[in-house]
């Protein structure tokens, strides 16, 4: 079993950045492909960016050259360096862990899931 735990998450002006984490405990995440998600108000849940095991990210085109997601050495944390934020960016942002398989934007198919950090970006 593997519990994440967001943080990080705060009120940001435009332009500002922010860096979110995504702590696992129970075992290391590195075998395990991780997505972080966001879900603003009356809107799906979408992933933002991802990191699968050996490394290979994704990023949505809304944040591609904005957002960084990467793994510390230990492999038990997933951050998702925000950049230039824009009020666009609000939202709760969500880390999750899928056991098998790669990166997918299907919400279902991620085993495990934090609780949410909110990020709100003023104008």
């Amino acid at each position: 079993q593997v519990q994440l735990v967001e943080s990080g998450g705060g009120l940001v002006q435009a332009g500002d950045s922010l860096t979110l984490s995504c702590a696992a405990s129970g075992r290391t995440l590195s075998t395990y492909t991780v997505g972080w998600f966001r879900q603003a108000p009356g809107k799906e849940r979408e992933l933002v960016a991802g990191i699968r095991s050996g490394g290979i990210t994704y990023y949505a085109d809304s944040v591609k050259g904005r957002f960084t997601i990467s793994r510390d050495n230990a492999e038990f944390t997933v951050y998702l360096q925000m950049n230039s934020l824009k009020p666009e960016d609000t939202a709760v942002y969500y880390c999750a862990a899928r056991t098998k398989g790669g990166l997918t934007y299907i919400v279902a198919e991620y085993d495990y899931w934090g609780q949410g950090t909110q990020v709100a970006v003023s104008s």
